[in-house]
Protein backbone atom coordinates (compact mmCIF):
# COMPACT_ATOMS: atom_id res chain seq x y z
CA UNK A 1 0.00 0.00 0.00
CA UNK A 2 2.74 2.04 0.45
CA UNK A 3 2.94 3.48 -3.28
CA UNK A 4 -0.04 4.98 -3.76
CA UNK A 5 -1.18 8.37 -2.45
CA UNK A 6 -2.91 8.75 1.15
CA UNK A 7 -7.06 7.71 1.24
CA UNK A 8 -6.40 7.12 -2.58
CA UNK A 9 -4.49 3.25 -1.70
CA UNK A 10 -8.06 2.75 0.77
CA UNK A 11 -10.03 4.24 -1.91
CA UNK A 12 -8.45 1.89 -4.91
CA UNK A 13 -9.08 -1.04 -2.23
CA UNK A 14 -12.99 -0.03 -1.86
CA UNK A 15 -13.15 0.44 -5.50
CA UNK A 16 -14.45 -2.85 -6.75
CA UNK A 17 -15.37 -4.19 -10.38
CA UNK A 18 -18.93 -5.13 -11.05
CA UNK A 19 -18.44 -8.26 -13.09
CA UNK A 20 -22.04 -9.27 -13.20
CA UNK A 21 -24.83 -8.64 -11.07
CA UNK A 22 -24.61 -9.32 -7.26
CA UNK A 23 -20.62 -10.05 -8.23
CA UNK A 24 -17.82 -7.53 -7.47
CA UNK A 25 -14.50 -8.42 -7.70
CA UNK A 26 -11.38 -6.96 -5.67
CA UNK A 27 -7.94 -6.66 -5.75
CA UNK A 28 -5.10 -6.64 -3.10
CA UNK A 29 -2.49 -3.92 -3.23
CA UNK A 30 1.35 -4.93 -2.90
CA UNK A 31 2.03 -5.95 0.26
CA UNK A 32 4.95 -7.31 2.37
CA UNK A 33 2.61 -9.43 4.33
CA UNK A 34 1.49 -13.32 3.39
CA UNK A 35 -2.25 -13.35 3.32
CA UNK A 36 -4.63 -11.04 2.76
CA UNK A 37 -5.10 -8.10 6.09
CA UNK A 38 -8.53 -9.08 7.15
CA UNK A 39 -10.30 -5.92 7.94
CA UNK A 40 -9.67 -5.57 3.82
CA UNK A 41 -11.37 -8.22 3.21
CA UNK A 42 -14.14 -7.59 5.15
CA UNK A 43 -14.29 -3.98 3.98
CA UNK A 44 -14.59 -5.14 0.13
CA UNK A 45 -17.60 -6.98 1.28
CA UNK A 46 -19.60 -4.66 3.34
CA UNK A 47 -18.69 -2.69 -0.08
CA UNK A 48 -20.43 -5.62 -2.14
CA UNK A 49 -23.30 -5.56 -0.14
CA UNK A 50 -23.35 -2.04 -0.26
CA UNK A 51 -23.54 -1.36 -4.00
CA UNK A 52 -26.95 -3.33 -3.75
CA UNK A 53 -28.80 -1.93 -1.16
CA UNK A 54 -31.33 0.79 -1.67
CA UNK A 55 -30.21 4.58 -1.38
CA UNK A 56 -30.76 5.78 2.07
CA UNK A 57 -30.04 2.74 4.00
CA UNK A 58 -26.80 2.67 5.91
CA UNK A 59 -25.11 -0.29 7.29
CA UNK A 60 -25.76 -0.56 10.99
CA UNK A 61 -24.22 -4.05 11.89
CA UNK A 62 -22.23 -6.83 10.62
CA UNK A 63 -20.90 -10.52 11.36
CA UNK A 64 -18.44 -11.85 9.83
CA UNK A 65 -16.01 -14.95 9.50
CA UNK A 66 -12.41 -15.87 8.57
CA UNK A 67 -12.98 -19.21 6.57
CA UNK A 68 -9.60 -19.02 4.99
CA UNK A 69 -6.15 -16.72 5.04
CA UNK A 70 -6.87 -14.78 1.86
CA UNK A 71 -4.12 -15.36 -0.99
CA UNK A 72 -3.10 -11.57 -1.97
CA UNK A 73 -2.09 -12.55 -5.17
CA UNK A 74 -5.29 -13.58 -6.32
CA UNK A 75 -8.54 -11.76 -6.88
CA UNK A 76 -11.25 -11.51 -4.38
CA UNK A 77 -14.96 -12.35 -5.64
CA UNK A 78 -17.39 -11.32 -3.49
CA UNK A 79 -20.94 -12.92 -4.65
CA UNK A 80 -23.91 -11.20 -2.65
CA UNK A 81 -27.00 -12.61 -1.85
CA UNK A 82 -29.89 -10.03 -0.98
CA UNK A 83 -31.63 -12.35 1.80
CA UNK A 84 -34.19 -9.95 2.97
CA UNK A 85 -35.56 -6.59 1.72
CA UNK A 86 -38.06 -5.46 4.15
CA UNK A 87 -39.88 -1.94 4.49
CA UNK A 88 -36.79 -0.27 6.61
CA UNK A 89 -34.25 -3.25 6.92
CA UNK A 90 -32.44 -4.90 4.30
CA UNK A 91 -30.13 -7.75 4.92
CA UNK A 92 -27.61 -9.07 2.70
CA UNK A 93 -25.18 -12.40 2.46
CA UNK A 94 -21.41 -12.07 1.23
CA UNK A 95 -19.35 -14.88 0.35
CA UNK A 96 -15.65 -14.07 -0.55
CA UNK A 97 -14.21 -16.73 -2.97
CA UNK A 98 -10.73 -17.51 -4.21
CA UNK A 99 -8.85 -19.31 -6.75
CA UNK A 100 -6.87 -21.87 -5.17
CA UNK A 101 -5.04 -24.91 -7.25
CA UNK A 102 -7.69 -24.41 -10.22
CA UNK A 103 -10.83 -24.35 -7.00
CA UNK A 104 -12.79 -22.40 -6.15
CA UNK A 105 -13.12 -21.93 -2.21
CA UNK A 106 -14.88 -19.68 -0.07
CA UNK A 107 -12.12 -17.67 2.32
CA UNK A 108 -15.07 -15.19 4.02
CA UNK A 109 -18.49 -14.39 4.81
CA UNK A 110 -20.50 -11.78 6.10
CA UNK A 111 -24.05 -10.73 6.54
CA UNK A 112 -24.47 -7.22 7.21
CA UNK A 113 -27.41 -5.53 7.95
CA UNK A 114 -28.64 -1.87 6.65
CA UNK A 115 -31.79 0.02 7.96
CA UNK A 116 -33.03 3.86 7.18
CA UNK A 117 -33.07 4.82 10.69
CA UNK A 118 -35.59 5.51 13.03
CA UNK A 119 -36.55 8.56 16.02
CA UNK A 120 -34.72 7.20 19.19
CA UNK A 121 -37.01 6.29 21.64
CA UNK A 122 -34.00 5.48 24.46
CA UNK A 123 -30.42 7.05 23.05
CA UNK A 124 -27.21 6.31 25.57
CA UNK A 125 -23.68 5.60 24.97
CA UNK A 126 -20.55 4.96 26.83
CA UNK A 127 -18.71 7.74 27.97
CA UNK A 128 -15.10 7.93 25.94
CA UNK A 129 -12.26 7.61 28.49
CA UNK A 130 -9.90 10.55 29.13
CA UNK A 131 -6.71 9.82 27.49
CA UNK A 132 -4.17 12.56 25.87
CA UNK A 133 -5.18 13.74 22.23
CA UNK A 134 -3.74 11.84 19.09
CA UNK A 135 -1.70 15.04 18.18
CA UNK A 136 0.36 14.89 21.37
CA UNK A 137 1.39 10.75 20.89
CA UNK A 138 3.79 9.10 19.08
CA UNK A 139 3.02 7.45 15.23
CA UNK A 140 3.98 4.29 14.32
CA UNK A 141 7.54 5.65 12.77
CA UNK A 142 8.32 7.01 16.09
CA UNK A 143 7.19 3.47 17.80
CA UNK A 144 8.51 1.00 15.83
CA UNK A 145 12.09 2.83 15.06
CA UNK A 146 13.48 1.19 18.49
CA UNK A 147 12.21 -2.53 17.12
CA UNK A 148 13.41 -2.44 12.91
CA UNK A 149 13.36 -6.35 12.89
CA UNK A 150 9.43 -6.43 14.17
CA UNK A 151 7.84 -3.34 12.22
CA UNK A 152 7.22 -4.48 8.76
CA UNK A 153 3.53 -5.57 8.87
CA UNK A 154 2.77 -2.73 11.17
CA UNK A 155 4.40 -0.30 8.57
CA UNK A 156 2.83 -1.58 5.99
CA UNK A 157 -1.12 0.56 6.45
CA UNK A 158 1.38 3.68 7.60
CA UNK A 159 0.45 6.10 4.69
CA UNK A 160 -3.05 4.75 4.70
CA UNK A 161 -4.03 4.30 8.04
CA UNK A 162 -2.49 6.97 10.88
CA UNK A 163 -2.21 5.95 14.33
CA UNK A 164 -1.29 7.58 17.80
CA UNK A 165 -0.05 5.55 20.72
CA UNK A 166 -0.43 5.47 24.45
CA UNK A 167 1.99 2.98 24.90
CA UNK A 168 4.41 1.06 22.87
CA UNK A 169 2.73 -1.81 20.86
CA UNK A 170 5.91 -3.69 20.45
CA UNK A 171 6.82 -4.15 23.99
CA UNK A 172 3.83 -3.21 26.49
CA UNK A 173 3.79 -3.73 29.86
CA UNK A 174 1.43 -6.33 31.63
CA UNK A 175 -2.03 -5.38 32.35
CA UNK A 176 -4.00 -6.06 35.29
CA UNK A 177 -7.79 -6.40 35.77
CA UNK A 178 -9.43 -4.09 36.11
CA UNK A 179 -7.09 -1.62 33.79
CA UNK A 180 -6.74 -3.90 30.45
CA UNK A 181 -8.00 -2.11 27.78
CA UNK A 182 -5.24 -0.33 25.75
CA UNK A 183 -6.40 2.47 23.55
CA UNK A 184 -5.24 3.88 19.91
CA UNK A 185 -6.31 6.75 17.89
CA UNK A 186 -6.98 6.01 14.22
CA UNK A 187 -7.43 7.74 10.95
CA UNK A 188 -7.35 7.71 7.23
CA UNK A 189 -4.68 9.58 6.10
CA UNK A 190 -6.11 12.05 3.53
CA UNK A 191 -9.65 12.51 2.87
CA UNK A 192 -12.14 10.50 2.04
CA UNK A 193 -15.39 11.92 -0.21
CA UNK A 194 -18.85 12.77 1.91
CA UNK A 195 -20.20 9.16 1.37
CA UNK A 196 -21.27 7.55 4.51
CA UNK A 197 -21.08 3.70 3.19
CA UNK A 198 -17.63 4.37 1.91
CA UNK A 199 -16.45 5.86 5.62
CA UNK A 200 -18.13 2.98 6.85
CA UNK A 201 -16.35 0.49 5.42
CA UNK A 202 -13.22 2.58 5.98
CA UNK A 203 -14.21 2.43 9.93
CA UNK A 204 -14.46 -1.45 8.95
CA UNK A 205 -10.71 -1.95 7.48
CA UNK A 206 -9.43 0.00 10.67
CA UNK A 207 -10.91 -1.76 13.51
CA UNK A 208 -9.02 -5.03 12.34
CA UNK A 209 -6.20 -3.09 13.30
CA UNK A 210 -4.88 -4.23 17.38
CA UNK A 211 -7.56 -5.69 18.01
CA UNK A 212 -6.43 -9.19 18.30
CA UNK A 213 -3.58 -7.81 20.79
CA UNK A 214 -6.21 -7.12 23.38
CA UNK A 215 -5.71 -11.03 23.89
CA UNK A 216 -2.09 -10.95 25.18
CA UNK A 217 -2.69 -7.58 26.67
CA UNK A 218 -2.57 -9.37 30.13
CA UNK A 219 1.39 -10.97 29.46
CA UNK A 220 2.61 -8.22 27.56
CA UNK A 221 2.90 -9.87 24.17
CA UNK A 222 3.66 -7.30 21.94
CA UNK A 223 3.08 -7.01 17.97
CA UNK A 224 6.12 -9.35 16.36
CA UNK A 225 7.04 -10.76 19.71
CA UNK A 226 6.80 -14.87 20.47
CA UNK A 227 2.97 -15.01 19.73
CA UNK A 228 1.16 -15.27 16.65
CA UNK A 229 -2.70 -14.58 16.34
CA UNK A 230 -5.39 -14.85 13.70
CA UNK A 231 -8.83 -13.79 13.34
CA UNK A 232 -11.61 -15.97 13.54
CA UNK A 233 -14.76 -13.70 13.39
CA UNK A 234 -15.35 -10.29 13.29
CA UNK A 235 -18.82 -8.09 14.16
CA UNK A 236 -19.41 -4.75 13.90
CA UNK A 237 -22.24 -2.48 15.22
CA UNK A 238 -22.54 1.15 14.04
CA UNK A 239 -24.51 3.00 16.33
CA UNK A 240 -23.62 6.77 15.18
CA UNK A 241 -22.45 8.14 11.42
CA UNK A 242 -18.27 8.84 11.85
CA UNK A 243 -16.12 10.11 9.59
CA UNK A 244 -12.86 7.84 9.48
CA UNK A 245 -10.48 10.51 8.38
CA UNK A 246 -11.28 12.46 11.34
CA UNK A 247 -9.29 10.99 14.53
CA UNK A 248 -11.19 8.99 16.44
CA UNK A 249 -9.92 6.63 19.47
CA UNK A 250 -10.37 2.94 19.38
CA UNK A 251 -10.01 1.43 23.03
CA UNK A 252 -9.85 -2.78 22.68
CA UNK A 253 -10.32 -5.03 25.78
CA UNK A 254 -10.48 -9.20 26.43
CA UNK A 255 -12.98 -10.21 28.98
CA UNK A 256 -11.91 -13.73 28.42
CA UNK A 257 -9.52 -16.12 26.86
CA UNK A 258 -9.16 -19.66 26.83
CA UNK A 259 -8.59 -22.78 24.43
CA UNK A 260 -5.94 -21.11 22.50
CA UNK A 261 -8.59 -18.62 22.20
CA UNK A 262 -9.36 -14.44 23.07
CA UNK A 263 -12.40 -12.58 22.88
CA UNK A 264 -11.32 -9.22 22.18
CA UNK A 265 -13.99 -6.22 22.40
CA UNK A 266 -13.80 -2.67 21.06
CA UNK A 267 -15.81 0.58 21.40
CA UNK A 268 -15.34 3.49 19.26
CA UNK A 269 -15.28 7.13 19.94
CA UNK A 270 -15.06 10.29 17.46
CA UNK A 271 -12.72 12.84 18.61
CA UNK A 272 -15.28 14.87 19.98
CA UNK A 273 -16.72 12.34 22.24
CA UNK A 274 -19.19 10.33 20.30
CA UNK A 275 -19.71 6.75 20.81
CA UNK A 276 -20.03 5.59 17.25
CA UNK A 277 -18.87 1.82 17.06
CA UNK A 278 -18.64 -1.36 18.97
CA UNK A 279 -16.70 -4.31 17.57
CA UNK A 280 -15.88 -7.77 18.56
CA UNK A 281 -13.59 -10.43 17.40
CA UNK A 282 -12.37 -13.92 18.62
CA UNK A 283 -8.89 -14.61 17.70
CA UNK A 284 -6.83 -17.79 17.39
CA UNK A 285 -3.09 -17.50 19.55
CA UNK A 286 -0.33 -19.50 19.24
CA UNK A 287 2.96 -19.80 20.80
CA UNK A 288 5.90 -19.48 18.37
CA UNK A 289 8.07 -21.60 20.68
Amino acid sequence: MTDKLPAAALLEVLDLEERSPDLYVGQTPSTPLQRVFGGQVAAQALTAATHTVPAGRGVHSLHAYFLRPGDPYEELRYEVDRIREGRSFSTRRVVGRQTRKGEDVAVFALTADFTEGEAAVVEHSLPMPDVPGAESLPGIEEVSAAHPGRSTGARAFARVVEQRFLEDPFDPAPKTPPHTQNHTWFRVTGRLPDDPGVHAAALTFVSDLTLLSAGLARIGGGWGGEHVGASLDHAVWFHRPVRADDWFLYETDSPAAASGRAMNLGQIWAADGTHVATVAQEGLIRSLG
